[in-house]
């Protein structure tokens, strides 16, 4: 992969397109007014193979339906669940290089196979690696969230600032997921963790620990995500949050932004915002919405119109907090355009791309700490500095560092190793942070020939999946067994 960028790079504004839904045979007589509706969006999602041929009819090849159920039943770590707002911008206007939509069959289906959002969205086994699908090292919950929770659904693992998982679904579900082990639907390689408590007791126990710990400044409310919360009960949380003191950042997760903007264009949860929004501001608290867009053909004029909308009712500021993939954005051109579409077209500040995190079957997407690196350097410059995004590795048991922060790299074994300046809340009082050091890894098969034999010598790749799993659960009893 190349971070090289053709001089000069050039900068276009380009007109937003909302894709024409109806060149898909099963949508050829949706109207607009459907399309605009948040119930009839849910409603037809895509969840299954069926579903998605009766969408496509003619267009797909029987043999990417056959590579989609392999994947389905060897690697999905995510049960399909696709909004169409979401299908609509894959092999969209956008992408057509001579204006025209490719023909149904091989040619179609090669464009659907090429799509990025398609890539990270409907993965199928022909995308995974065959040689090492896993890394030795993944892990379900690869961050190790559930380590580090104060409550059920609490993760603090910063010192000023919370991760509130109030529920476990998503109006779309992502392959790459780092919360997989908890959100979704169990899949045959899968089975999914629950949590345990009620919803009313969770979200008390959450308000409780946040008025009973003054050092906790900023709570990210997120799941799963916020949009398949019933609008009165988010704001019923909220509104709880708010009335914290020591509050003074909420930032709400929603993919949904883009994945379904019909939910935050909806009236009540307009007009719901704009009340949250209003007490946030009287309180001095900044309320902003985070959402997650990975490639700018997701970008459309509804993305924009809802980001405006929230914009309008009193939101602070929306930010995008991509995922670095391979196939996806992982070149410099695709990261600008990105960024460019996000900033001029809809509003959205570029933040944070994170390097795919080491979860199981992730390992065609994620990238090498050396080419996040080398990405970073080459978008330096051509964006404002307030909108030029930080790639950052999320390293387990530290949390974000920007890629330069690496405290020493071996780079024939793609090991790169971490420090931080303070304590989770699972490290004793005698830990040394600063001389601890946290490790990340690269993907095996970007090493070099001497690298890569290394790890065959010392791995075992066949058992990879099963120890993830294994680590998953010690995880959650170890979790459950210090709350009670």
């Amino acid at each position: 992969m190349s971070s090289l960028i053709e001089q000069p790079y050039r900068y276009q504004q380009r007109e937003l397109v909302e894709p024409d839904w109806t060149r898909f045979p099963g949508w050829r007589d949706v109207t607009a007014e459907e399309w605009a509706s948040v119930q009839w969006q849910r409603a037809h999602c895509i969840k299954n193979i069926k579903q998605m041929r009766e969408l496509m009819g003619d267009l797909l090849t029987d043999a990417f339906y056959a590579d989609l159920e392999r994947d389905q039943a060897e690697r999905a770590t995510m049960s399909m669940l696709l909004p169409p707002q979401m299908i609509n911008t894959m092999v969209s206007e956008m992408t057509w290089a001579d204006g025209t939509m490719p023909a149904a069959g091989e040619a179609f289906t090669a464009a659907f196979y090429a799509d990025p959002v398609r890539h990270y969205m409907l993965p199928v086994f022909s995308d995974r690696r065959a040689d090492w699908p896993s890394h030795p090292n993944s892990q379900r919950d690869s961050l190790h969230e559930h380590d580090m929770w104060v409550a059920e659904g609490l993760t603090h693992r910063y010192p000023t600032k919370v991760l509130a998982e109030l529920l476990p679904t998503c109006p779309q579900y992502c392959g790459h997921c780092t919360r997989m082990d908890l959100v979704g639907n169990s899949t045959p390689q899968v089975t999914k963790l629950k949590l345990a408590g009620k919803p009313m007791d969770r979200h008390e126990a959450i308000i409780d620990y946040l008025k009973r710990t003054p050092t906790v400044r900023d709570v990210v409310v997120s799941g799963g995500d916020v949009a398949n919360m019933p609008w009165k009960n988010l704001e019923s949380f909220i509104d709880r949050v708010l009335d914290v003191e020591n509050i003074r950042d909420i930032r709400l997760a929603s993919k949904a932004l883009m994945g379904l903007p019909q939910h935050w264009l909806a009236d009540d949860t307009v007009e719901g915002v704009a009340r949250v929004s209003a007490k946030a501001r009287s309180r001095g608290v900044g309320l902003a919405i985070h959402t997650h867009v990975n490639a700018a053909q997701s970008v459309t004029p509804l993305v924009a119109d809802a980001t405006k909308a929230m914009l309008d009712a009193g939101i602070r500021d929306v930010r995008n907090q991509g995922v670095l993939m391979r196939g996806v954005n992982a070149t410099s051109e695709d990261l600008l355009d990105l960024c460019f579409a996000l900033a001029d077209g809809a509003s959205i500040t570029p933040y944070y791309f994170y390097m795919c995190d080491m979860i199981p079957f992730a390992e065609h997407w994620r990238t090498s700490l050396a080419e996040a690196q080398d990405l970073q350097h080459s978008i330096m410059g051509y964006l404002p500095g307030f909108a030029t995004p930080r790639i950052v590795c999320d390293v387990p048991f530290v949390g974000k560092r920007w890629v330069h922060q690496v405290d020493s790299y071996d780079t024939e074994r793609g090991i790169s190793y971490w420090r931080k300046n303070y304590r989770t809340s699972i490290e004793s009082e005698d830990v040394d942070v600063t001389s601890a050091e946290y490790v990340y890894y690269d993907p095996i098969y970007t090493l070099s020939t001497e690298g890569q034999a290394w790890w065959r010598q010392h791995s075992d790749a066949a058992g990879t999946h099963e120890a993830a799993t294994a680590a998953a659960q010690a995880s959650r009893a170890t979790s459950v067994a210090q709350l009670d």
